[in-house]
Order: structure tokens, then C-alpha cells, then sequence
């Protein structure tokens, strides 16, 4: 609950105001059934045709002011529900943006998106409810009683025998309904899991013609998320036939005592008409408390989920201030670094791995699929922590660095080119917003990206869609080497970042590496040994572990790992021409 307070202090007045109308709108339920009795009793019976006209102006006043205090009870509630989601939302929103990759995995994407959205929308809907219900449906419980009490304490005797047993079935209804909702939200994690995979994925599923497996998969999850949200929400079924069995069992137990009173002339019609008017503000009172309760189960669960991840601490963070340090230069040191993606598990990634990247060196690393070259460059920026020793940079322990300040001097594109809706222009800032228009042009003309750019009409101010879908591969990895190099920084990593492009391009982009970018720590992870022959050192990665490093010539002439790469290609170029 102390998430939400400083919400609730921020617009005080709207979470004020609502429930005080809302009462107001409840007291004039209890005052309208006493004037009508009147009415009847009064002045119906004695034909006194004024006395009916004062009391019937006096009841369309409270009616009218009824209206009123309704109409901005539910306004207030609608705001002060609106801004206590829109703030869970961004204060979830950012946290994730605080997560370190493991910890989005853990989560899953698709559960993060139904904790953001739906989650938070249960927590709204429940509030906006709570505020207009929570205190008019109590005020109308006790008004109504108290009023049928002071009509007829013997037919009130009535009422009191039936809230107990009515309260005790919703109490019942609310306890079984409780985990279901929570089973039920897990489902649609998985549900929003599978079309995020779906729609990412869609042009592979094309290819390979696999619409109607991707058919029957969602339909087997939308068909659990239906059953298991039916399996929750029959409990509300049950709640308005056990609310109408009390209200229709009750009122037939009133008019049976009250017409025999009647008979006896111990009570008038007027009095028996306002008490079946307070019968069912009690019963609709219990009711809609009972709504509030069960939607409050579902809220909980919501709230549970939302609680895990604002009480989730980024497993990776900068030091506090005072233990800040910054590195001094870009030379790159691993001493005997391990890591593991899931600490409960034995196998590692990277086995005790030591080596030294010398500031303004040229690096590549070959290897096998899955031998570590991705995980190894990870670590330089923090994307993830060592599991065992230590990654420096310029002297300095990256886990010593404010995340900022390290991640803007080490840049990398990932395997994934990533690119945002938006202009081209728009993409590249993301290297940095302040950059001016020379510096953009530079890095594009660095990355060969220029070339493309400038056959485009509106050349930077190109739109691109989501994605970047409008561009061929190789377009799209020049444009996030771009983006990389606007940034201006001391370290670049290129993960296999060149392999969608020709191989004059690929030798033409590491030729502009080394004409402009001296003194840049240049790290690049390929698959062809053309784009690796001419670096100043060559890392070949085998099992997590480093195998050998070296220049070309000299893996060539000692590493059997290298030679195996080498000769298949070489190979391969020979059986192509």
C-alpha cells in the first residue's frame, strides 16, 4: 500500500472529494422512502394536496442534488483512479527499464506486458469502484437500517437475520475466487507471450509456411486463458442469484408480517412501502459491497504481481557515488572471468577466462556457435556481471563504474539490429541527442551508410517502420554501426554486426575503422575469416573457454580450431567459383 501514497498525497483533493459526494449521494437514498411514506400516508389518505406538493418539490430538490453529488462523486473517482494507474504504470515502466537482462528473462517479455497494461488496469478499475462504493454503500447500509429500525423494529428484525447468512455466502464466494484470479492473470502472461513471439517472428513463420501451427498453438493458450478465466469469474454468477434469492426470500417474509399488521391496522401501506424501499437499499448496499470485494480478489492478485516487480532490485547497478571511479583510458583486461546465466545451475558459459585488449587495438573473435563470444563481450559494458573474476576497464573494475558513464564509452551493436519507427535521423541521435548534423554524416559515411542514405528522397529525414522493415539487412546493421559511432566512443563492439553485408563493403567499413577511428578499442565478433585476417589480434573462443590468440598467420600456423574455420571456407569460396 505505500507504493500508492504518494499518489494519493499528490491528488488528495480528487480521493477526497469522491467519497464525501458519494455519501451525500447515499443520504438522500434513506431521506426520498421516508418523504414518499409521508406522501402516502399523509397526504394521499387525507387528500391534503398541498401537504403532497411541498414534500413532492422537497424530494425533487433531493433527487436533484442527488444527481449532482453522483455526477462529480464518479468525475473524481475517474481522476483519482487515472492518475494513481498512470503513475503504477510509469513507475513499473521504470523499473524494467533498470532491469538487467536476466532479470527480463526471468520475467518473460510477455508477462512484464500484462503486469504494465492489465494488471495495472484491474488496480485502476478496483480503485475507481472502491472510491465511489466503499463509504456511500456503508452509509447506505447503516441509513436504511437505521430508518427501517425507527419504521418497525419487529419487520427490521427480519433484515438482521438475513445479512449474516448473506454475508457469510459472499465471504465464501470471495475465498474461492481468490486464487483462481491469480491463475488466471499467469495464463494471460503466457497468452501475451505467445503473440509477442508470434508477431516478431512473422516473417519466419512465413517462410517456412507455418500459419496454421501458429494457429493451433495460440489456440490451445487463448483456449486455457478462457477456461481458467471462466473458472474465475463463475463465482460472480453465483453472487447476483444468491443477492436476488436473499432480497426475494426477505421481502416475501416482510410483506407476509406487514400484511398481517396492516390487517390489524397497526401499520399503514406508506410505512410498508418505504421499508421495502430500505429492504432492497440494504440488500443492494450488501451487494454492491460484495462486487467491490470480489473485484478487490482480483485487484490483489494484480497488485501481487505489480509488487514483484517494483520490489525487484536490479541485480545490476552503479556503486554508490563515493565508491564511483572512472577508467582511465580504453585497455580491456579479463582475469580469470567465469559466468553462468542461471546461478542455480553448474555448467558455465565462460571458464576462467584471462586476456588483455590493448587500448586502440583491433580485436576479432572466431568460434563456434554457443563457444562464448557474445557472453565474453557482454561483460565489458555490464549487460551482465561476472559470475567469477573481474572485468576492467582502463584499470578499472567495470562493477566500479557508473553504468552511464561505462556504457557511453563502450558502445555495441548487438546481433540483433534493433531500429525504432521514426526517421533515420531519429535512430542515429540515439547515439547520442546533442550530436550535430557533421558528426551524424561522419559516422554514416564511416559505416558506408551515407551511400544509401543519399538515393533516398528525403534522404535522413527517411521514415523508417517499426523495426527498421523498410530497409535490406545489410541497410539496417551500416545504420546501427552508425548509431554506435555517433556516440563518439573509446570502445566498439561489433557483433557479428557486418554479416548481412557484401564483402567489398564489410573490408571497405574495417578500412574506415582504422583510417578514423585510431585510439578506439575495436572488438569485432565474426564468422568470416576475410573480416578477422587483418586484425591486430585474433581471439579463438572454444567451450567457454579462450583457445588461442594471435595474428592471423600465427593461428594459422598453430591453432587447430582456426585452421578447421579457415580451410572450410576457403573451401566453400573455391566449390562457389
Amino acid at each position: 500500500m505505500s507504493k500508492y501514497t504518494p499518489t494519493i498525497r499528490k491528488h488528495f483533493p480528487c480521493f477526497l472529494l469522491a467519497p464525501i459526494l458519494m455519501i451525500l449521494e447515499a443520504a438522500g437514498e434513506f431521506i426520498l422512502p421516508y418523504l414518499n411514506a409521508n406522501i402516502i400516508d399523509k397526504g394521499a389518505a387525507a387528500g391534503d394536496v398541498a401537504y403532497i406538493l411541498k414534500n413532492g418539490g422537497l424530494m425533487a430538490a433531493v433527487a436533484v442534488f442527488m444527481l449532482l453529488c453522483g455526477v462529480g462523486g464518479g468525475y473524481f473517482a475517474v481522476k483519482a483512479s487515472s492518475y494513481l494507474g498512470a503513475d503504477i504504470r510509469e513507475k513499473t515502466f521504470s523499473r524494467v527499464q533498470q532491469f538487467s537482462f536476466a532479470q527480463i528473462d526471468r520475467f518473460s517479455t510477455g508477462s512484464l506486458i500484462t503486469r504494465i497494461t492489465n494488471d495495472v488496469t484491474q488496480i485502476q478499475n478496483f480503485t475507481q469502484v472502491l472510491l465511489r462504493g466503499c463509504f456511500r454503500s456503508p452509509v447506505m447500509l447503516l441509513g436504511a437500517l437505521g430508518m427501517s429500525f425507527l419504521l418497525s423494529p419487529k419487520l427490521a428484525g427480519v433484515i438482521c437475520v438475513v445479512i449474516p447468512l448473506l454475508a457469510f455466502s459472499i465471504f465464501f464466494l470471495i475465498r474461492t475466487a481468490s486464487p483462481r484470479y491469480t491463475v488466471m492473470q499467469q495464463q494471460l502472461d503466457r497468452l501475451n507471450n505467445q503473440i509477442n513471439e508470434t508477431i516478431i517472428n512473422e516473417r519466419v513463420i512465413k517462410s517456412f509456411v507455418r500459419e496454421e501451427h501458429e494457429k493451433k498453438r495460440f489456440e490451445g493458450v487463448n483456449e486455457d486463458l478462457t477456461e481458467k478465466s471462466i473458472r474465475a469469474l463463475r463465482i460472480m454468477i453465483f453472487l447476483q442469484p444468491v443477492s436476488a434469492l436473499a432480497v426475494n426470500m426477505t421481502t416475501l417474509a416482510v410483506v407476509w408480517i406487514a400484511g398481517r399488521e396492516i390487517m390489524a391496522g397497526s401499520m399503514t401501506v406508506g410505512t410498508l412501502t418505504a421499508f421495502i424501499t430500505y429492504l432492497t437499499q440494504i440488500l443492494t448496499a450488501l451487494n454492491f459491497l460484495a462486487g467491490i470485494f470480489l473485484q478487490g480478489t482480483r485487484a490483489a492478485a494484480s497488485d501481487r504481481r505489480i509488487s514483484e516487480v517494483l520490489e525487484e532490485e536490479p541485480d545490476i547497478c552503479s556503486p554508490a557515488p563515493a565508491d564511483l571511479k572512472e577508467p582511465e583510458g580504453a585497455e580491456i583486461r579479463f582475469e580469470h572471468v567465469s559466468f553462468r546465466y542461471d546461478p542455480s545451475r553448474k555448467d558455465q558459459v565462460l571458464k576462467d577466462v584471462s586476456l588483455n585488449i590493448r587500448e586502440g587495438e583491433f580485436v576479432s573473435i572466431v568460434g563456434s556457435t554457443g563457444s562464448g563470444k557474445t557472453t565474453l563481450v557482454s561483460l565489458i559494458p555490464r549487460l551482465y556481471d561476472t559470475t567469477g573474476g573481474r572485468v576492467l576497464v582502463g584499470g578499472t573494475d567495470v562493477r566500479d563504474c557508473s553504468l552511464t558513464g561505462l556504457r557511453e564509452k563502450v558502445a555495441v551493436v548487438l546481433q540483433k539490429n534493433t531500429l525504432f519507427s521514426g526517421t533515420i535521423e531519429e535512430n542515429l541521435r540515439w547515439g547520442n541527442e546533442d550530436a550535430d548534423m557533421q558528426e551524424i554524416v561522419r559516422a554514416c559515411r564511416i559505416a558506408h551508410a551515407d551511400e544509401f542514405i543519399s538515393r533516398f528522397p528525403e534522404g535522413y529525414q527517411t521514415q523508417l517502420e517499426q523495426g527498421g522493415q523498410n530497409l535490406s539487412g545489410g541497410q539496417r546493421q551500416r545504420l546501427c554501426i552508425a548509431r554506435a559511432l555517433v556516440g563518439t566512443p573509446k570502445i566498439l563492439i561489433l557483433d557479428d554486426s557486418t554479416s548481412a553485408v557484401d564483402m567489398a563493403t564489410d573490408a571497405a567499413i574495417r578500412k574506415a575503422f582504422r583510417r578514423e577511428l585510431d585510439g578506439v578499442t575495436k572488438i569485432i565478433i565474426a564468422q568470416r575469416i576475410s573480416t578477422v585476417m587483418d586484425a591486430d589480434q585474433i581471439i579463438v573462443m572454444n567451450d567457454g573457454r579462450v583457445e588461442d590468440q594471435g595474428t592471423h598467420e600465427e593461428l594459422l600456423e598453430r591453432c587447430v580450431t582456426y585452421q578447421e574455420i579457415y580451410y572450410s571456407q576457403k573451401e566453400k569460396e573455391e566449390e562457389a567459383s
